[in-house]
C-alpha cells in the first residue's frame, strides 16, 4: 500500500482520508485565553471537546469516509505521565465512534520516545499508526526492538515531506523490507514523513533550474511518485529503470564538484576549539561606542525595511527581466534610499536604515549572492495564513564570492551624518528559512554561512559603517521539539552568530533583531549571543517579553523591545507608546533601552509609517525630558 499524509475530496471519485488534528494535541498546543490564569490546564477541557470530535466523526462516516487520520504530533515531545494518560482516555472514549471506520493516528517531525510509543501503540480502536522515519530514525530502531502490535497497519514515513531532496530509494526500500518482516506485507503502508504542504508543488514547473541540481530534487508531485515506486517495489513490481535513474542522481550529488569546496571545508573545520567571543565585555564596548556615536538616552531606530511600493517592485522586476539598464536601476534605488534617509532625518530618528529597496526577501537576497545556493521560479510554500515564500535551496558548501551590501550601505551613509545601520541576515535565519542540504549536519552548513557573513561584516566596518545589524529572526524557529536536544542546537546557533562579528572593533556596534516568536525560555541563550543591542518583538505578543525581566533576569546590553505592532495598520498614539516605554523602564535601565517598532516596515504603507514613527519619536522625546528633569 502507499499513501501520503494529507486529504483529497470524495467529489473527485477518490476514497479520501480526512485529516483532523487529534484532540490531545489540539489541547496541548492551545493557550489559555487572555485574562485566564496561566496555570490553567488546557487538558482539563478534554471532556468538553470529545463530544465535538464524536459529532465530526459521525458526519465524516455519513459522508462516506472509510479512513480518518488523527494527527497527534505532540507525541514526539517531552510528555509527562498525566499527558500520556490523556491519549489513552481520549481514544478510549472515542472508540465507540470508530465502528465501521479505519482510524490512523499519525506523528511526525521527530523521534517518538519509548513511553509515548508504548502509549500510542496500545490505544483502543486504532487501525494503524504513522511515524516519521526520516527525522525519527530512532523510532525505526524502536519498532525493531519493541515490536509492533499484531494486525495493525504501520504507515512508514520514509519519504521526506519537509525537504526537497530526492529520496534514496535503495536505502528506503531496505528499511521497508526490514519493517515488512515485523508487521507483515499486507500491513505495511509506504508514506511520506508528514504532510507535503512543507515542500514545493511540482518540479516540472522549474524550467530554469540547472539540470544536474534538478535531478537531485523531488517536490510534492515527485514525492508521490517515489511513494508509489517504493510500494510497487515492496509488492514485487520494482521499476528497475526508475530505481537506476534515482541511484545515478544520488551518486551524481555525492561526487559533484559543485557540492564541495575544500577551502570552505577547511575554514569551517578550523572553527573548532574557539567560542569566538569579542575580546571586550559588552559594558566596555557600549561605553566606547557611545563616545563615538554620541546617541541620546532612549535612542530611536527602525528595524530595517521601509514600505515596498508597487513602483519599487516594478523597478526590481524590470531590472531582473533586463528591461532597464543597470544604471537606470541603480539610479532608481538611489532615489528611493535618499527618500527614506531624508524622511528619517525629518522624523529625527537617531540611527537610520537605508530601507532595503533593493531586496526582495531577507534570505533570498543574500542567497542569490552566495555560492552553494540555487533558486526556484515557482517553488512557493506556505509561511503563514495566505503568505507564501520561496525558500532558497542550499545544495553545496557556502561561500561569499564578493561583497553583497557594502555598495548600498556606503551610498546611504554618504547621504547623512547620522549613523547608518548596515543590514544583514544572520546565518541561523538563512539556514532555517532555506531548504537545507541533508548530506551533512545542519550546524556545519550554518558555520559555513556564518563565515560568509563574517566577511561581509568586516567589509562593512572597513567601509565606515559603525552600526551593523545581523538579523536572527528565525533563531527560535529551529529549536528542536525535545528538550534534550535543545541545548546542542542553541549552542551551535548562538556560536554561529558570534562567529559573524567576533573580529570587529569595540567601537563598531553590533545589533541583532528577533521576531515572530516567544523568547522567554531562551533568554539566556540570547544574552550569550553577546550582541551590543538587540531589538525584539514585544508589542504583538502583549509584552510577554518584559515578564522575564520582572522575574529577575539581568540584561546588560542594549535592548529595544518593540513599542508598536507593525503587523497592524493601526497607528498608536504618543500616549500609548509612552505607556509602553514606561513599562519597559520599570524593568530595564534607561541607559540600555532603545525605542523601535516590533519589526520591519516593508508590508506597511507610508501613510501608516509616517504618523506611527512620528508618535514613536515624540514619545521618546517626552520621556527623555522627564528622565533629565528627574536627575
Amino acid at each position: 500500500m502507499a499513501t501520503t499524509t494529507g486529504d483529497t475530496t470524495l467529489s473527485l471519485g477518490i476514497d479520501t482520508v480526512p485529516v483532523l488534528i487529534g484532540p490531545v494535541t489540539y489541547l496541548l498546543l492551545s493557550k489559555p485565553a487572555k485574562g485566564v490564569e496561566k496555570s490553567f490546564a488546557t487538558l482539563s477541557l478534554l471532556g468538553n471537546v470529545l463530544p465535538i470530535y464524536q459529532e465530526v466523526i459521525g458526519e465524516l462516516k455519513a459522508a462516506g469516509a472509510s479512513w480518518i487520520q488523527f494527527d497527534e504530533p505532540t507525541l514526539v515531545m517531552d510528555l509527562d505521565a498525566h499527558q500520556l494518560e490523556a491519549f489513552t482516555k481520549a481514544y478510549s472514549e472515542l472508540e465507540s465512534s470508530f465502528s465501521g471506520l479505519n482510524v490512523l493516528v499519525e506523528t511526525y517531525f521527530a523521534n517518538v520516545p519509548a513511553e509515548a510509543y508504548k502509549t500510542i501503540t496500545t490505544l483502543n480502536g486504532i487501525s494503524g499508526f504513522g511515524f516519521d522515519l526520516v527525522r525519527g530514525t530512532n523510532t525505526l530502531d524502536l519498532i525493531k526492538s519493541a515490536g509492533f502490535p499484531f494486525g495493525k497497519y504501520l504507515f512508514a514515513g520514509v519519504v521526506d515531506g519537509r525537504n526537497i531532496w530526492a529520496n534514496d530509494l535503495a536505502s528506503s526500500l531496505s528499511s521497508l523490507n526490514a519493517l515488512e518482516a515485523i508487521v507483515g506485507k499486507d500491513k505495511l503502508v509506504v508514506s511520506t514523513s508528514c504532510s507535503l504542504m512543507h515542500t514545493a508543488v511540482d518540479l516540472v514547473n522549474e524550467t530554469k533550474l540547472d539540470g544536474e541540481i534538478k535531478s537531485w530534487l523531488a517536490f510534492a508531485a515527485q514525492k508521490v511518485v517515489e511513494v508509489n515506486a517504493l510500494a510497487k517495489a515492496l509488492a514485487g513490481h520494482k521499476d528497475e529503470a526508475f530505481f537506476s535513474a534515482n541511484a545515478a542522481a544520488q551518486a551524481s550529488r555525492k561526487s559533484s564538484p559543485r557540492v564541495t569546496n575544500e577551502e570552505v571545508q577547511t575554514a569551517a573545520a578550523a572553527l573548532k576549539g574557539s567560542d569566538h567571543r569579542r575580546a571586550t565585555n559588552v559594558s566596555a564596548r557600549l561605553d566606547a561606542q557611545q563616545k563615538k556615536l554620541n546617541l541620546p538616552i532612549l535612542p530611536t531606530t527602525t528595524i530595517g525595511s521601509f514600505p515596498q511600493t508597487m513602483d519599487l517592485r516594478r523597478v526590481r522586476r524590470e531590472y531582473k527581466a533586463k528591461k532597464i539598464s543597470e544604471e537606470e536601476y541603480v539610479n532608481a534605488i538611489r532615489e528611493e534610499i535618499n527618500k527614506v534617509v531624508k524622511l528619517q532625518e525629518e522624523l529625527d530618528i537617531d540611527v537610520l536604515v537605508h530601507g532595503e529597496p533593493e531586496r526582495n526577501d531577507m534570505v533570498e537576497y543574500f542567497g542569490e549572492q552566495l555560492s552553494g545556493f540555487a533558486f526556484t521560479v515557482n517553488g512557493w510554500v506556505q509561511s503563514y495564513g495566505s503568505r507564501c515564500v520561496k525558500p532558497p535551496i542550499i545544495y553545496g558548501d557556502v561561500s561569499r564570492p564578493k561583497a553583497m551590501t557594502v555598495f548600498w550601505s556606503s551610498m546611504a551613509q554618504s547621504m547623512t551624518s547620522r549613523p547608518m545601520k548596515g543590514m544583514l541576515t544572520g546565518p541561523v535565519t538563512i539556514l532555517n528559512w532555506s531548504f537545507v542540504r541533508n548530506d551533512q549536519p545542519r550546524f556545519e552548513t550554518c558555520y559555513q554561512i556564518a563565515l560568509a557573513i563574517k566577511k561581509e561584516v568586516e567589509d562593512l566596518e572597513a567601509a565606515g559603517i559603525q552600526v551593523i545589524q545581523i538579523d536572527e529572526a528565525a533563531l527560535r524557529e529551529g529549536l528542536p521539539l525535545r528538550k534534550s536536544e535543545q541545548a546542542f542546537y542553541l549552542d551551535w546557533a548562538v556560536h554561529s552568530f558570534r562567529i559573524t562579528n567576533c573580529g570587529v572593533n569595540d567601537t563598531t556596534q553590533i545589533h541583532t533583531h528577533m521576531c515572530y516568536s516567544h523568547f522567554n525560555d531562551i533568554i539566556h541563550s540570547i544574552i550569550d549571543m553577546d550582541a551590543d543591542v538587540i531589538t525584539i518583538e514585544n508589542s504583538r505578543s502583549d509584552e510577554k517579553l518584559l515578564s522575564v525581566f520582572r522575574e529577575g533576569v539581568k540584561y546588560g546590553a542594549g535592548i529595544g523591545p518593540g513599542v508598536y505592532d507593525i503587523h497592524s495598520p493601526r497607528i498608536p498614539s504618543p500616549e500609548e507608546i509612552t505607556d509602553r516605554i514606561n513599562k519597559m523602564l520599570a524593568v530595564l535601565e534607561s541607559n540600555i533601552l532603545w525605542i523601535n517598532p516590533d519589526c520591519g516596515l516593508k508590508t506597511r504603507k507610508y501613510t501608516e509609517v509616517k504618523p506611527a514613527l512620528t508618535n514613536m519619536v515624540a514619545a521618546a522625546r517626552t520621556l527623555r525630558k522627564q528622565l533629565a528633569s528627574a536627575k
